[in-house]
């Protein structure tokens, strides 16, 4: 890992020693009384013991696969990536050098220095703001949670706080050299402005503010110099927060609410001496402390006490927290300079195995993703036991740890005494130049290194462990560390999807590296991109000849989309494909559409195919658009190929060592140019093709492409077609079945006008039953179309449909007669012979044929009945005089052509006739039948007269209902209308079919004599009841000459019928005869 200005590798990953990968241990116990007595190490000694020797053997062996897996580590992806802070930070540490820093929650970073100056700065390095507290070094620097206020202590015996924002500030001067400071949670906002300190005096302080300025507290003292001190606050779980402070004799937790020690944990036995390796301790969260000692790890976990209380009977109050240590870790050949908590996704867990191995102990050991078993000589770390208690709300999530480690001289690991004393060799007390610092992330769960990262910061042979420190970035947002060293400070941050896609393509892995790709999103000028990679891939996989993985990653890199980038991206692949011979490769994976290339690359590839693989030529040209290649050019190949092979050309082989016969080829070929010309929109060039390779939508191709003139040419090779799918849908269908009909003969007869029936008749005569079937279709549509054919009709219907020979002959007129008959004759046709003798008017020789040939007296006397002939009667009753059978036959069918008198009177006496005398009954019950149906006839007719005259005078003489608001039919008057002034009545006429109208409405009525005249009394109109009936029949026959029309109404109805227009009573006399009057009276 490099550094964004190119200096010098930041960090690099390095190989654990044999040492370092078992490094991890628990402690062997005692630290605490919440912690269960580890196992003896006895044992293990023993057994390790006897290792020595072999020692130097299992080393040589041991050095090629210490190669091969040096190589796999390489390999191993890292975790974080790291940056140097610039800026001014080179200027400020070229004369001075950083000794303590901190960062706040806004992400503002306190330098402090060997010369006691406190640099406030941003993550870039910008400087903001420069104070000198100090006399000497810093050794401890602390933010309050808002920024605002730092903290710092010094080996001057001082510390100091002060505000960025405000004159704000505190001091104090403990005569003796200082080592750590904290302040209160929520340092700004409480008016205690409390903090804790402590150094080389032994005592812990708190200082909080009151009316008369800060008051001291001892919280601690007496226990060697405080090298640590770290507040936490409670306001999560509301516990009031605790104080944790490291000294010689440990770390304790101090229970802010209750001013009491919570817990003691004893310093590591054997550890090395605090001044050399100082303790680090850091609060994960309000219940979780971190505590990193020399070659320690410790976490510590605060529970409530269950039952706490207060004391009772003067006994002291009892804490109501306890701590519990929940993991020790032992390092091996390392301290710890700085711990974080640092959150990883999920990893796998690796479990401790229960079973030894050749009476030696092992465990598991986690490095970069990997499990890899490994000896060692150190006992199982027991798992710790965790006592029942009241957990306190929000438990910390599971986290790894981020360690920054220092690797000293072995010596210096010893512990107590037998470090302070030289020993006679002075060169072991030579200074030697130390090693560079490392970043490592070790599992919370099994203690083994997930990630181990070299920083190579400036100078890092001159530096000790107490010189280098980290802190955490507080803060939401993303997760970063600053590593602070002498000389440098170094930003760490997590590695993102764009740091792994560059570490896979430096080492190669390309698939990996563009599936990962795919996620990002696109940057301005980045070049993790798709493309990008996805190019690169692609050349190392047409290097590696790797055509079929290259080809199905085109679609990825090229992308999809109607640019012309794509396009042309697309075509540079393709001919570079088709540059290394690999064209079948890339084929399947060609766009048509979005994008959509130039019509050369689609030619090309139909070319592959035409050589190589007719097949895929033919999917092809099927599945393609027509309008992205040239469709003429592809014909004029297709048809080459297709003429040199009818020719006798050479078969090649085909596309995976296949070889075709030549009519399997010319098939292909055939099916590719009826596809190329149909789309085309060359259908009538297509179609000699469909009609060879026997297409079942042929006859759908023609129709929708009005093909008729095309198919002028190919009408045999239609019909013949159609027959083939003519006789393998009869061997479909089941027995009873519709008969098939002919498709091609139906659309030759539908289409006449575009396929003239001569050059169809002309074509068919090589197959006569294909032109019988062609001349009966035109038939049934129209006889008069083939009148021109009808004589080749009566040959095709003699030969293939005989039975429907005689209905031909009567239904046309067409054809000639003594051909007809010839042909007839020809084949022994003897009904139809006779139905020509008797067109031709032969009659004797059609009767002589019908009495001799077929003996059929039933036939004969039909014939003789049709022609009507009094002759040819004569003929056959004289043929008949010495032929019996014809005798019976002639009397048991004869009618009203001929007399039966005259028939018994040509017979012979003596002549015997079989069945005579049943004949002659036959004729007599005829005619006893037929007397009784003239008589039964006329009785019905007499009766039926009677009925409907009775009826008629019913209908005339019965009475209607009229009364004096009944209205004239004519004129639409009443019929009872006062004329004058003395009251006399109108003359109203009541005619037989019941209409009652105005005199003077009817024709005539206006001259006819009124009631009153005097002439009527002369007559007796109008006298008494007794002359009533005969004077009103006497003035009946008065009025009826002088009425023209009779009842108008009825008269009009009659004109109306016969379009002589309405009846008008001033018209003249009318055509129709007049309805008679039936009663004449007069209107009350």
């Amino acid at each position: 890992m490099t550094s964004p200005t190119g200096a010098e590798p930041l960090a690099e990953e390095r190989e654990p020693t044999e040492a370092e990968k078992g490094r991890f241990t628990d402690s062997p116990g005692g630290m605490d009384e919440h912690v269960d007595d580890s196992e003896d190490d006895d044992g293990n000694e023993e057994d390790g013991s006897g290792d020595d020797d072999g020692s130097e053997k299992d080393s040589e062996d041991g050095e090629s696969s210490d190669d091969s897996e040096s190589d796999e580590e390489e390999d191993d992806e890292p975790v974080l990536k790291y940056s140097r802070i610039e800026g001014s930070i080179p200027e400020i540490l070229k004369k001075d050098s950083a000794s303590a820093i901190a960062v706040s929650g806004n992400r503002l970073v306190a330098l402090g220095t060997h010369a006691g100056i406190v640099h406030v700065l941003d993550l870039t390095g910008k400087r903001l703001k420069s104070y000198k507290p100090h006399l000497a070094s810093i050794v401890d620097i602390e933010f309050d949670e808002t920024g605002d206020f730092i903290a710092t202590a010094s080996i001057d015996g001082q510390i100091y706080v002060r505000s960025l924002s405000t004159p704000e500030f505190y001091t104090s001067n403990l005569k003796r050299p200082m080592r750590t400071i904290a302040l209160e949670p929520s340092f700004a906002s409480r008016s205690t402005r409390a903090f804790v300190a402590g150094g080389l005096a032994g005592s812990l302080i708190m200082y909080d503010k009151g009316w008369l300025g800060h008051r001291e507290t001892v919280i601690a003292q007496g226990e060697g110099p405080i090298w640590q001190v770290r507040w936490v606050g409670g306001r999560t779980t509301g516990s009031g927060g605790f104080i944790a402070w490291a000294s010689d004799a440990g770390v304790k937790v101090w229970h802010a609410g209750t001013k009491a020690v919570v817990a003691i944990i004893d310093r590591p036995a054997g550890s090395p001496r605090s001044e050399l390796f100082k303790p680090t301790l850091m609060w994960q969260d309000e219940s979780t402390l971190l505590i990193a000692w020399a070659d320690y790890l410790t976490v510590a976990r605060l529970r409530a006490r269950a039952g706490a209380g207060a004391a009772t009977n003067g006994a002291a109050q009892v804490p109501p927290y306890t701590l519990e240590v929940t993991s020790v870790f032992q390092m091996d050949a390392c301290v710890v300079a700085g711990i974080v908590p640092h959150p990883l996704p999920p990893e796998p867990t690796a479990s401790l195995p229960d079973h030894e191995d050749d009476g030696k102990s092992s465990h598991s050991t986690h490095t970069n993703g990997t499990v890899a078993t490994q000896d060692s000589k150190r006992p199982v770390p027991p798992i710790p036991h965790r006592r029942h208690s009241v957990q306190i709300p929000s438990a910390p999530p599971l986290t790894t740890f981020l360690l920054l480690t220092y690797i000293p001289p072995p010596s210096l690991l010893t512990a107590g005494d037998e470090a302070e004393q030289p020993t006679d060799d002075s060169v072991s007390f030579k200074r030697r130049a130390a090693e560079p610092p490392e970043l490592r992330i070790v599992s919370r769960t099994t203690g083994e290194d997930i990630a181990n990262d070299v920083l190579r910061v400036r100078d890092y042979e001159k530096w000790g462990c107490n010189e280098y420190s980290m802190a955490l970035v507080p803060g939401e947002g993303e997760r970063l560390y600053v590593v602070m060293s002498p000389r440098d400070l170094i930003i760490v941050r997590k590695r993102d999807k764009r740091d792994r896609v560059r570490w896979l393509v430096e080492r190669g892995r390309w698939e990996e590296a563009l599936k990962e790709v795919e996620d990002l999103e696109p940057e301005e000028g980045d070049d993790l991109t798709v493309e990008a990679i996805g190019q690169k891939y692609l050349n190392h996989l047409l290097d590696e000849e790797a055509y079929d993985k290259a080809a199905a990653l085109l679609t990825k890199v090229c992308g999809r989309g109607k640019t012309k980038a794509i396009a042309q991206r697309w075509e540079e692949q393709l001919w570079a494909f088709a540059g290394r011979g690999q064209l079948q490769a890339v084929i399947p994976y060609v766009p048509t559409d979005a994008p959509r290339l130039d019509h050369v690359v689609y030619e090309m590839v139909l070319g592959h195919f035409l050589g190589r693989d007719l097949g895929m030529l033919l999917q092809t040209v099927k599945s393609w658009p027509r309008e992205i290649y040239d469709v003429a050019a592809v014909i004029v190949a297709v048809k080459a190929k297709l003429e040199k092979l009818e020719k006798g050309g050479k078969v090649e082989r085909q596309e995976g060592g296949n070889v075709l016969s030549r009519q399997e080829e010319i098939v292909l070929l055939m099916e590719c140019l009826s596809e190329l010309y149909t789309a085309n929109r060359q259908p009538g060039k297509a179609l000699p093709y469909y009609l060879r390779l026997r297409k079942p939508n042929v006859f759908e191709l023609i129709r929708d492409n009005n093909l008729f003139t095309d198919v002028q040419d190919q009408v045999l090779l239609l019909v013949e077609f159609d027959h083939e799918l003519m006789e393998r849908r009869k061997k479909e269908q089941k027995e009873g079945s519709k008969q098939v009909s002919s498709e091609a003969i139906k659309l030759l007869v539908d289409n006449i006008h575009s396929i003239p029936i001569n050059r169809v008749v002309q074509q068919l005569q090589k197959r006569p039953d294909y032109l019988f079937l062609y001349l009966d279709a035109l038939v049934e549509k129209d006889p008069h179309l083939v009148s021109e054919f009808a004589d080749l009709q009566v040959k095709m219907y003699a030969e293939f449909a005989t039975s429907r020979l005689i209905d031909f002959l009567r239904a046309s007129n067409y054809y000639n007669l003594e051909q007809a008959f010839q042909v007839c004759k020809e084949r022994d046709l003897v009904p139809e012979m006779v139905f020509l003798l008797g067109r031709m008017g032969n009659n004797k020789a059609a009767l002589t044929l019908i009495i001799e040939r077929l003996g059929d007296v039933h036939r004969a006397i039909e014939f003789a009945k049709s022609q009507n002939d009094d002759d040819l009667w004569e003929d056959l009753l004289r043929y008949s005089e010495t032929r019996p059978a014809f005798i019976r036959g002639l009397l048991e069918n004869v009618g009203v052509e001929i007399s039966p008198v005259r028939l018994i009177r040509r017979i012979r006496n003596g002549l015997e006739i079989p069945g005579l005398k049943d004949a002659l009954v036959k004729i007599l019950l005829d005619f006893q039948l037929q007397i009784e149906l003239l008589e039964g006839c006329k009785n019905v007719l007499e009766g039926d007269c009677v009925q409907l005259v009775e009826g008629l005078g019913r209908r005339q003489s019965g009475g209607f209902w009229l009364s004096a608001t009944s209205k004239c039919p004519v004129c639409s008057e009443p019929l009872h209308q006062q004329t004058s002034a003395c009251g006399a009545s109108s003359l109203t006429l009541l005619f037989l079919c019941r209409h009652v109208v105005h005199a003077s409405c009817a024709s005539g009525g206006n001259h006819l004599p009124l009631p009153t005249d005097p002439m009527m009394r002369g007559i007796g109109y109008g006298a008494e009841p007794g002359r009533k009936i005969s004077s009103t029949i006497a003035f009946e026959s008065m009025i009826r000459p002088r009425l023209r029309q009779g009842c108008p109404v009825c008269h009009a109805k009659d004109a109306n019928v016969a379009g002589a227009g309405d009846y008008s009573a001033e018209q003249g006399t009318s055509p129709y005869p007049s309805r008679p009057v039936g009663f004449l009276g007069r209107a009350r």
